[in-house]
């Protein structure tokens, strides 16, 4: 009869037996202790729960990689039924678990169903709730505590590192929103907080960003509280603010005018945004150039969240009228979004946990004049996950100089160049992005393809992290590197730095590739020899159409391309094309996202295929009949190259420099 029970009601044999065990006093100390339940280990602990919760945290912590939000008041499903003295009680015993040297993490109460909730809308609640507010969780009358854990990084290179990219039309507010972010005052109404983040005077006067800036927003490692550059005392640098804190928040300011849109592209493709934040007008809807960037945004696969901006001058009924906008563009068969509300710290915490993982796009509305909604914004950006915590970490597990990922260091080194500058007395110094790897000071590694597609040796003689020297960098993050005897002539955007060791002989960069493409629009049809601006990570280069094969064409090198070909590719269309650079060759890796465009995006796509020399050749003859073997430009570019270089091979005497302190 036991075994039919057991069978009908699905439990499990080894629980079945410790609780008959348990019930009968015959089972062992250990399996009782197994059993203590949750908020006993919490409320009343000894010295085994403590180990336990301790065991517990610190693999959390891993999973996380750094971080985790860790919900108290259900276990099992069933109710702990909490008041404020447990809630107290609760906090001491996870801050004494998490103070312990294998977790040494700092715990931030986020929210607490129980009390009164501080942050409440206040007025315009009839436009607020145009956006429905989803339940993602129902747990009936239980009271639920949520925690920020954190382990508190020892090192500057073991700090968090968040990148979000802000977009939107212009005139939505950006440059504003994150100067009331990164130096904690509000703005006047007439601009006051963006003059700090501005670069050029004719931004200054036009009000209007030009050029990809950069802002930092820092959270220390005491309680989770917002560093920012300035504070009642002194102007801090952004060294000082990645000291104190324990995760960074870095905010790529882009350009909203139609004008600087290449700039914008460039911004989002090349310097890898781990999250997307789209500002919109409360009083202008969503128009112009922002639902360009939130279909480059879906085009590159980046979570977006909505940032509803200046509700403080909006009437009400214009409200609602945008509102209802964002909704139903959120919900369009090419968004296939679920717009959530986010009003109060519960729905913060909830949004943030599954904005990653599942199709919710949060929907903040604040005012930077009033300060409505800022704090709201702010603990959100603090709670937001490493988007590559799903897949490879970004990061090591183990924030400790003592415990290394393997992993890390054996994976191999990509780092894209954005930016190049000659700093006097350090030479050379290039800012970018890690793709994949690490990177170490005295490493040797492979910089390239210059305009001929040939790699150079070189060696890293020093690594900045936010200004602030440090030894080594990791996945994922935005580090800047002095190399050793390179000069500023001989870097340019778009080139790559990869470690020596994992390419004994020098990469190859190419010209030709294949990609699987997906037309958004175009007003006529696209053929051969059909010519865009090229967006693929940090490479921005025009390149020209050879062919269009059907999107289930396999990749046969023995078949003739011409007989497989599309004359013609039309808004919608799906297919895959064979793409040629115009100027020099680059290098490109499978699986690389694209973007495509004339003016406005016209497709996006995805690398399948990276053509060799050989190749290259076999399918120029087959494209032009045999009339032309390579590119002829491409030809013209090596041949200069190879002349500059034959009439003056002795390299230019360079002054001597001090290294990196």
């Amino acid at each position: 009869m036991s075994d039919k029970l057991k069978t009908k009601y699905a439990v499990d044999t080894s629980l079945f037996d410790a609780l008959v065990e348990q019930a009968s006093g015959t089972g062992s100390e250990s399996a009782v202790a197994e059993l203590r339940a949750l908020k006993q280990r919490l409320l009343t602990p000894d010295d085994a729960d403590m180990q336990f919760l301790t065991d517990m945290l610190a693999r959390r912590l891993t999973e996380g990689h750094g971080e985790v939000v860790y919900e108290a008041g259900v276990d099992n499903g069933t109710s702990m039924d909490l008041c404020d003295d447990d809630v107290k009680t609760v906090t001491a015993t996870l801050t004494a678990a998490a103070d312990r040297p294998l977790v040494n993490a700092f715990v931030q109460l986020l929210y607490d169903s129980g009390a009164a909730d501080d942050a409440q809308p206040e007025g315009k609640k009839h436009a607020r709730a145009i956006v429905e507010k989803t339940k993602l969780v129902s747990n009936g009358a239980a009271r639920i505590v949520s925690y920020l854990i954190r382990r508190r990084p020892q090192r500057i290179e073991d700090m968090l590192e968040v990148r979000v990219a802000v977009v939107g039309n212009v005139d939505a507010g950006k440059s504003t929103m994150l100067g009331v972010l990164t130096q904690g005052a509000l703005d006047d109404g007439r601009g006051l907080a963006r003059l700090a983040l501005f670069k050029h005077k004719h931004e200054v006067d036009s009000g209007r960003t030009s050029s990809v800036g950069m802002e930092i927003l820092g959270f220390n490692k005491v309680d989770g509280a917002a560093v920012r550059h300035t504070d009642i005392h002194r102007k801090a640098g952004w060294d000082a603010v990645c000291q104190r804190s324990s995760k960074i928040v870095t905010f790529l300011d882009l350009a909203g005018h139609e004008k600087y849109l290449k700039t914008t592209v460039y911004g989002m493709a090349g310097s890898a945004p781990d999250y997307v934040m789209l500002m919109v007008a409360a009083n202008a809807g969503v128009v112009g150039m922002a639902k360009e960037h939130l279909g480059l945004a879906l085009a590159l696969g980046i979570p977006v969240f909505v940032v509803v901006t200046k509700i403080d001058m909006c009437p009400p009924h214009v409200l609602d009228a945008t509102l209802k906008q964002l909704s139903r563009i959120l919900r369009s068969s090419g968004c296939r979004k679920m717009p959530v509300a986010v009003s109060d710290r519960k729905s913060v915490a909830m949004a943030a946990s599954r904005f990653v993982g599942q199709r919710v796009c949060p929907v903040f509305q604040v005012s930077n004049v009033t300060g409505e909604g800022v704090g709201l914004l702010q603990t959100f950006l603090n709670i937001l996950p490493l988007a590559s915590c799903s897949a490879a970490s970004s990061m090591p597990t183990s924030p400790t100089p003592t415990s290394p990922i393997a992993s890390e260091d054996e994976a191999p080194l990509r780092y894209d160049i954005n930016e190049i500058f000659a700093v006097p007395y350090v030479g050379t110094v290039v800012s970018g992005h890690l793709s994949s790897g690490s990177v170490r000071v005295g490493d040797m590694v492979w910089l390239g393809p210059d305009y001929s597609g040939s790699f150079v040796a070189t060696q890293v003689r020093g690594i900045h992290r936010k200004r602030a020297e440090v030894e080594c960098g990791y996945q994922g993050q935005s580090v800047s590197l002095a190399l050793r005897k390179i000069s500023r002539t001989q870097v340019r955007k778009g080139m790559v730095l990869l470690r020596k060791d994992d390419h004994e002989v020098p990469p190859t960069a190419t010209c030709t590739f294949e990609a699987e493409v997906v037309v958004l629009y175009h007003s006529t049809t696209i053929t051969s020899r059909y010519q865009a601006m090229l967006h693929c990570g940090p490479v921005r280069q025009t390149a020209r159409v050879l062919c269009i094969r059907p999107a289930d064409t396999g990749e046969s090198k023995d078949e003739n391309a011409s007989d497989k070909h599309r004359d013609a590719l039309r808004t919608g269309d799906r297919a895959r094309v064979l793409f040629q650079f115009i100027r020099h060759p680059e290098f490109i890796t499978l699986g690389s996202r694209l973007v495509f465009r004339e003016g406005r995006t016209k497709g996006v796509g995805k690398v399948v295929r990276v053509l060799s020399a050989s190749e290259e050749r076999d399918v120029m003859k087959q494209v032009t009949n045999g009339t032309m073997v390579v590119d002829q430009r491409i030809e013209t570019v090596q041949a200069e190259t190879i002349q500059i270089k034959t009439s003056d091979p002795a390299e230019p005497k360079s002054r001597k420099v001090p290294t990196l302190s």
